[in-house]
């Protein structure tokens, strides 16, 4: 029964509650790194783009950052630079349309683009000898990972070690309704901005496959979802997309061990997307769900506990 029930996270005193705790760690100073960058070519006609930060270890990490970030971010330059410092090797790739270069195709990415991810441990398999590949996702990314993961179960590449993932939507429909509402509104219009205006590029792109009249209006990701996400890539419906992409229906086939952190006051997170129940059966599934910490949050100082917790699961301590 892996629910680590005594969380060591404590956030700092002067910063009370989920908002202020999912804030200021976008305000965040962090070096800015020179990382080696490389694109590759997809098999569709596409490209990933891809920073390599290497030293020659012998054990890779591979970063997937949150909806509209990217490799860059300062959350994924955070997680880069902590387990450099303890042997990694780290590969943060960028998800389609989150890189400097907008993406070919219509199609982007989305909750649960497992393929994308495929391709990229493939590539890095390919690419270096490395003796192990670790996975670490943000929010988005993190019910990406989790999705991966469970997906291939027993079947797994033996290469992939271990995995943890922070603030991960793992039931989107209950991840959605948490967002569209009232005291949610900072977080939803932020989000909306940056999707309508690639949306908008699209429709400059293939103008004939997408109807962008009143975008403007769209005010929640179920209307966004349905008219947009969905139809691109092959959904039914915005309820369709969140079913099928959601990660929490996977859990219990995860077959390596595996870290989800979600803190109890995520303002993006409803009650669904704390599984209790498939950690309490599946044996290589852990839960931790801090009382503190929001979105993607967990300060702690120049060192974030986020950072310190995943390398520190990640070596199996």
């Amino acid at each position: 029964m892996p629910i680590i029930t005594e969380s060591t996270y404590r956030s700092p005193k002067w910063l009370i509650g989920g908002h202020a705790q999912t804030i200021h760690p976008t305000l965040r100073r962090v070096p800015n790194l020179t990382p080696s960058s490389e694109r590759i070519e997809l098999e569709d006609g596409d490209f990933l783009d891809l920073d390599w930060l290497t030293a020659g270890n012998k054990k890779l990490a591979i970063l997937s950052h949150g909806l509209e970030g990217n490799a860059r971010s300062r959350y994924m330059r955070g997680m880069t630079l902590a387990l450099m410092k303890r042997g990694w090797d780290v590969l943060a790739w960028n998800f389609r349309d989150c890189s400097e270069e907008p993406n070919r195709l219509l199609s982007s990415y989305h909750s649960g683009k497992t393929d994308d991810l495929e391709h990229i441990i493939q590539h890095a398999i390919a690419k270096h000898p490395y003796d192990r590949i670790d996975l670490v996702g943000f929010s988005l990314g993190g019910n990406l990972i989790l999705k991966y993961i469970g997906e291939r179960g027993d079947k797994i590449n033996p290469i992939l070690h271990r995995a943890v993932a922070f603030s991960a939507p793992c039931e989107l429909a209950c991840s959605s309704y948490e967002l569209s509402k009232w005291q949610n509104q900072i977080y939803m219009q932020r989000f909306l901005k940056t999707l309508r205006t690639k949306i908008k590029s699209k429709h400059a792109k293939f103008p004939e496959s997408l109807d962008v009249s009143d975008i403007t209006k769209i005010k929640n990701f179920s209307q966004f979802d349905d008219r947009f996400t969905a139809p691109i890539h092959g959904f039914e419906s915005a309820v369709d997309y969140w079913t099928r992409s959601s990660s929490r229906q996977y859990l219990s086939s995860i077959n390596i061990p595996t870290l989800l952190i979600n803190a109890a006051n995520d303002p993006f997170l409803g009650p669904r997307c704390y599984p209790f129940e498939e950690a309490e059966t599946n044996s290589f599934f852990y839960l931790e769900v801090p009382n503190q910490g929001g979105h993607v949050g967990f300060g702690s100082g120049e060192e974030y506990w986020s950072e310190k917790r995943a390398a520190e699961f990640l070596l199996g301590v």
